[in-house]
Order: structure tokens, then sequence, then C-alpha cells
């Protein structure tokens, strides 16, 4: 049996970062059914502080999640934690941009943010790895 599965990023400010994400990748944030939320605080199944607004909407407080395009829409939710990111991740994503544009991926998301953390190469395979704005380390390949 095959099994399908979503990334969960921590994070102290996910609906930045998922949006930060979503341009770095060309993907889109998943739009917020204010609707629902509202009637999920009207039933009393979730309050106020449960929400906050992001660009002037309406969103869950706890977190954002980003997908791809098209009908594999794969996803990555980013979750909110309390405490920043200290120590170098277990599980990264390598983002695969093509030999060609790695140094004008490189310069745009460090134009947007990103942090260059070091190049890396392993016989023929090269990478870059990144930080995004909350430190979680990435490559571009």
């Amino acid at each position: 049996m095959a099994y399908d599965f979503q990334v969960i990023v921590d994070s102290v400010t996910p609906h930045a970062l998922a949006d930060w994400w979503a341009d770095a990748l060309g993907w889109e944030a998943e739009p917020s059914d204010e609707a629902f939320i509202r009637r999920m605080i009207a039933e009393g199944q979730a309050s106020e502080s449960d929400t906050t607004t992001h660009r002037g909407v309406l969103v869950w407080k706890v977190g954002a999640a980003i997908r791809k395009p098209g009908p594999d829409s794969r996803r990555i939710l980013f979750q909110l934690v309390v405490e920043p990111k200290t120590v170098k991740n277990r599980v990264h994503l390598d983002v695969f941009v093509g030999a060609d544009t790695v140094e004008s991926e490189l310069e745009r998301l460090t134009g947007k943010g990103a942090t260059f953390l070091h190049r890396g190469k392993q016989g023929p395979y090269q990478w870059v790895t990144v930080a995004d704005p909350e430190g979680n380390e990435f490559c571009l390949t």
C-alpha cells in the first residue's frame, strides 16, 4: 500500500513563512475560508483567540499551507510554534531548480530574505545550502 503525506514546518510566523515559500517555489498559499472560521466560532467550536488576520483576511492562528498548482498538488503546512529554530534541521527540502539556474535562484531568494550557508559537492553532484527567513535549511540543486 502506498501512502500520501504532507511536510510540516514549525514556524514562529506561519502565514508570513508560507507566503515566502509559496513565492520561492512558485506554489500557491491555500485561501482562508472566512465563512467556515466564523461558523466554527459561532457554534462554539473555536474562539476568536484561535484566529488572527493576515493581509486583511481572517485565518487560523495555528498555521498556513501552500500547495503545488495542478492536479498532483503536494502540500506543505507551516505550523505555529513559540520557540525559534535553534539547531540544524534533521530533514530538509531539496529544491530542484536546474544547474543553469542555481545562481540566479540563490540571488533571488537571498534578495527575499534567505541566507546563503555553504556550497556542497559530492562526485558529480553540486548544491547550495540556504536557510529561509526563519533559519530552516534547504538545498538548491
